[in-house]
């Protein structure tokens, strides 16, 4: 299991708030990393507005369209890491659920370290594997 002074939250700039437990996360992301046999050296979660990952995704990915996440994985070997994440992208996403974002943004977090033990996204296949690896770790979140 991933210590949880591993995995660390940051805020940049003005964006709405989404309540969660970072200690719900950390567990659970630890058990997605223990899982997929990852060791686990950092993970920045950075949360932002639209216009914030707008800017990233322009720069580093030379992409010039909205998201909700954007994850860099610096290693190869072990996890080191930056996600950000829109929060104004993931209250949108999440429509009107009546839980203020906040399964969806356990969703988005979930999906940035599914991403970081290799899985992708780019292809149907890989959209419905991620999916159920997502719909899985969501259910130990929402467990209590």
């Amino acid at each position: 299991v991933v210590p949880t002074t591993k995995i660390h939250f940051f805020s940049e700039g003005e964006h709405p708030p989404i309540r969660f437990s970072k200690a719900k996360f950390r567990a659970v992301a630890g058990k997605v990393f223990a899982d997929h046999h990852k060791i686990v050296g950092y993970v920045n979660i950075i949360f932002c507005n639209d216009e914030y990952l707008l800017e990233i995704n322009r720069s580093y990915l030379d992409h010039d369209y909205y998201t909700d996440i954007i994850t860099f994985d610096y290693d190869d070997d072990r996890v080191e890491s930056d996600i950000y994440i829109s929060t104004e992208r993931v209250l949108e996403n999440a429509g009107k659920a009546d839980d203020g974002g906040t399964r969806e943004l356990y969703r988005v977090m979930l999906h940035g370290c599914i991403h970081l033990c290799g899985f992708g996204d780019k292809t149907e296949k890989e959209v419905a594997v991620m999916r159920q690896k997502e719909n899985y770790y969501l259910e130990m979140v929402n467990s209590d």
